[in-house]
């Protein structure tokens, strides 16, 4: 297989929209309830945990089955650094899936920690131990997600060293994971971001 082929697939793979097809079977669309975003934590919020699960379950393995699997298929000499690309191109399918015309994505964290799982395990680890940490302590998940992000590259660092290109990703997907997050981050500085089970109330049609 030719990379680019896999770049492709896995930009398709990540765009498959787990959570507004989860919506879509209970009659709804997820982005016009909650948060408005399709990803794992507003599916929990307004279709409960075990769909929620499921949703967060799907989009992580979208970021970890290329990773895994393509680098096997590919004609490349350098598998190590196309399966980064894989990995990329599932995180951006997530965000701007073309399924739903490049609108209306998740924010790449749970497909983002499926890539870093299958490239790198243990640091991946430690930010998902920081995850469920801050969000025991804090029952906010965009908090949450922003120190694993953070976590995430500062591990990488000790892991591979800084000229790793690994840990350059982990930081570049640092500053977009940050960048996703804008909006949330304008909620905590207002005080309005809500907090880990609290249901948001529906209307299905």
């Amino acid at each position: 297989m030719h990379p680019y082929l896999g770049v492709l697939l896995s930009y398709l793979v990540g765009s498959v929209p787990f959570a507004y097809l989860a919506g879509k079977a209970r009659g709804l669309d997820l982005r016009e309830h909650g948060s408005g975003n399709l990803g794992a934590t507003n599916a929990i919020r307004v279709l409960g945990p075990r769909i929620g699960a499921l949703v967060y379950v799907a989009d992580t393995l979208k970021g970890l089955l290329p990773v895994l699997l393509l680098p096997k298929v590919v004609a490349s000499p350098n598998p190590e650094l196309w399966a980064i690309a894989f990995g990329l191109a599932a995180v951006v399918g997530h965000v701007r899936p073309i399924f739903l015309l490049g609108k209306g994505g998740g924010k790449g964290v749970a497909t983002a920690g499926g890539v870093f799982l299958g490239l790198a395990w243990l640091p991946t680890l430690i930010a998902v131990v920081v995850f469920a940490v801050t969000l025991m302590v804090t029952r906010i998940v965009s908090v949450s997600s922003l120190l694993a992000a953070v976590a995430l590259p500062l591990a990488l660092l000790v892991w591979a060293g800084p000229r790793a290109p690994l840990f350059i990703v982990s930081f570049a997907m640092m500053l977009f994971v940050i960048w996703t997050h804008r909006s949330n981050i304008g909620r905590l500085r207002r005080g309005e971001e809500p907090r880990f089970g609290r249901k948001a109330e529906v209307t299905v049609q």
